[in-house]
């Protein structure tokens, strides 16, 4: 089966691509980086198969799968960090999805599914037009991070994580005990976490609310954030607004 590997994560895409090299029935002949790149690589490649994540910038999953006609669609597996919007579509027809990180016995099972579907096109299509009507007023809630330290990926809940902290190109995910490297920027993790704990304090740095353990005022706007682990962090003076919410909790 040719294979597209559909996700605005580049590590995401990595690690997949990687898994998939273990299945000689599947060759990977592409990947796209975002939904509307993903068009243009189906019309270009004519996958059989593509893994979809579902948020992405410029075009989401979702409008990918309805944007997608004609008689030779290819088969969808859902790829994503939300429960939410993967149960909604694999309720509606998907024909798997996959929670990141992906594990090597769901994708053997996901691959399976999608050989069966293979030489049933009608089937195929009629599934993809009922993904594509599924609501999509409200957004999902991130519920788990990926860090990674070294070749090792860890998947983390938001309640363990303090601070989201960046140097340069790289993004730090800090917990109580470790620098794990995240798989998004800082922008999309603002982005994507829905959750009020967590507020943006420094145009480097993200904050667990419910892990600070000391605020000091270094001046009127100024102020100096010290969280349960000892990280200390400085609040800008663009970001101080924030202190007001975390100081009215």
């Amino acid at each position: 089966m040719r294979a597209l590997v559909v996700d605005d994560e580049p590590i995401a895409r990595k690690v997949l691509r990687d898994e998939l090299e273990l299945f000689p029935e599947v060759t990977v002949v592409g990947e796209a980086v975002d939904g509307r790149d993903a068009l243009i690589q189906i019309a270009k490649l004519h996958p059989e198969l593509v893994f979809l994540d579902l948020q992405m910038p410029v075009m989401s999953g979702f409008e990918v799968v309805g944007s997608l006609n004609g008689p030779d669609v290819p088969v969808v597996i859902i790829v994503t960090a939300f429960d939410q919007h993967a149960i909604q579509a694999f309720d509606a027809g998907a024909v798997d999805y996959l929670l990141k990180p992906v594990s090597t016995a769901r994708l053997r099972t996901a691959v399976e599914r999608a050989k069966v579907l293979l030489d049933k096109p009608a089937e195929v299509a009629a599934n993809l037009s009922k993904i594509a009507a599924i609501p999509q007023a409200e957004s999902p809630l991130m519920r788990r991070i990926v860090g990674r330290i070294g070749g090792d990926y860890f998947v983390l809940d938001l309640d363990e994580i303090l601070a989201f902290q960046a140097e340069r190109e790289l993004v730090w995910v800090i917990t109580a005990k470790h620098r794990l490297l995240a798989t998004q920027t800082l922008r999309a993790l603002q982005e994507r976490l829905n959750e009020p704990q967590f507020e943006r304090v420094h145009r480097n740095a993200i904050v667990n609310v419910n892990h600070i353990r000391k605020m000091s005022a270094l001046s009127s706007q100024r102020w100096l954030i010290t969280l349960t682990n000892g990280l200390e962090v400085v609040v800008s003076k663009r970001q101080a607004h924030h202190i007001r919410k975390i100081l009215q909790w």
